[in-house]
């Protein structure tokens, strides 16, 4: 589904990301991670055209990122930080992107129900607390049925019920096929979601295995305790 081809990105003199090629398919839940500033927001902006890559291509359904934005529509992304705008009611941003994506034959409302958006739908995003912006957030990433989710920190500020039932919507997701990617700081909240973790450091991809193998590699059934062990310097 996704394609990524030696891209590398530079801001001036620094190179942030250095030909990253990785392979992205239906049905798996990748786990992007790495220390900050390995590149990962860089490399989820450049997917979603929000950013140009100094060399490389992306490829999303075949269609190459940059040359059109149609690509985007089967996309559904949560930022880490909703830019959302502060003045409009809740109720006002789900009409008015409805109204934006009334091409779209099915409206997946699991998220807005689970979450009871409908019960914060007068308040205003600037008022609503950092939990409640997650939830709207979610909400309107799987809004429109996307094949493809890149959900970045998607259970910071949720509570432990909300957590629980976001993370059971992203299995269901991955088991009706649908292509994940997942970036997050907490590796206990990706135990038994992901399927493949991809690591970046310092710009390169560090490894790209499968759970299978990391399980295999270090003996661990943590995801926290098999990338530990993977970062471990190797001993002759």
């Amino acid at each position: 589904m996704i394609s990524i081809k030696n891209i590398s990105k530079n801001f001036g003199k620094h190179e942030v990301l250095k030909s990253i090629s990785l392979e992205l398919e239906k049905g798996e839940c990748v786990a992007l991670i790495g220390p900050n500033g390995s590149g990962k927001t860089t490399l989820i902006k450049i997917i979603l055209g929000l950013l140009y890559a100094t060399e490389g291509t992306v490829t999303v359904n075949g269609e190459i990122v940059g040359k059109d934005v149609a690509y985007r529509s089967i996309i559904g992304y949560m930022p880490q930080m909703s830019r959302l705008p502060e003045n409009m009611t809740v109720a006002q941003v789900f009409a008015l992107l409805k109204r934006l994506r009334s091409d779209v034959e099915t409206i997946d409302e699991s998220v807005y129900k689970m979450f009871d958006i409908d019960g914060m739908k007068s308040k205003a995003l600037g008022k609503l607390s950092g939990g409640m912006r997650q939830k709207v957030s979610a909400a309107l990433a799987f809004m429109f049925s996307p094949e493809i989710l890149i959900l970045d920190e998607p259970t910071a500020a949720l509570d432990p019920v909300s957590n629980e039932n976001l993370k059971d919507k992203i299995k269901q997701e991955v088991a009706d096929g649908k292509m994940v990617m997942i970036t997050s700081h907490n590796l206990s909240d990706l135990d038994g979601i992901v399927s493949r973790v991809v690591y970046l450091m310092e710009g390169e991809v560090y490894f790209d295995k499968t759970i299978e193998e990391l399980q295999a590699s270090t003996g661990e059934e943590r995801l926290n305790r098999m990338i530990v062990e993977s970062l471990k310097p190797q001993t002759a």
